[in-house]
């Protein structure tokens, strides 16, 4: 699939709208567009990996950015950067991989990821968590089997959300892009001939 300059404008404005809402106040908890980003890079950019990984990372960088902003100004109660971030950029670059799988862009093969990338995100994530240092990670959960359970019961109430917002925002993307892509560009094209 050739991508053309238009197009990838757009999609990076896509990206930018999506990652401007993370930091949007008293929005549901979990509820972000980071995880369909992740997917939507994957599954449009299967050929420029380069691209596939950095749109959701950069995406997610400026938005924590943002948020650091607004907590050193008083503004928010959540740090934009914090212990142990750098597992989540990495988690959301192995996200990534999930789009790379979606071989045909169809409401199926992107739901069917929707619902993949944050579950696959909520395991990894809080064992992630349950293993990590000692502090507050974890909550000093014990390195016990009931431990491990009693984290990912800790995060439990962010996983709904989590996939409600990939489904929602899977369908601004891959929606948004098919518009372009089918409407405002197949136009411009007619009108130029």
């Amino acid at each position: 699939m050739k991508i053309t300059k238009n197009a990838i404008v757009a999609l990076v404005l896509l990206v930018l709208v999506s990652a401007l809402y993370r930091v949007f106040p008293n929005r549901p908890l979990g509820f972000a567009p980071q995880y369909a980003m992740a997917i939507f890079g994957g599954a449009l950019f299967i050929k420029d990996k380069k691209m596939a990984f950095l749109l959701p990372v950069l995406s997610m960088f400026l938005s924590d950015l943002l948020y650091q902003g607004l907590y050193s100004a008083g503004m928010s109660n959540f740090p934009g950067f914090y212990e142990g971030q750098w597992q989540n950029y990495l988690l959301f670059a192995l996200l990534t991989c999930i789009g790379f799988f979606i071989k045909k862009i169809n409401v199926v093969n992107v739901a069917a990821a929707s619902v993949a990338a944050p579950t696959v995100y909520f395991v990894l994530s809080n064992f992630v968590v349950w293993a990590g240092w000692q502090g507050t990670r974890g909550f000093n959960r014990p390195k016990t089997f009931a431990g491990l359970m009693q984290c990912y019961t800790d995060a439990l109430p962010f996983y709904p959300n989590s996939v409600y917002a990939t489904l929602f925002f899977s369908l601004v993307l891959f929606g948004g892009y098919y518009i372009v892509k089918h409407y405002v560009f197949h136009e411009g094209q007619k009108q130029m001939a």
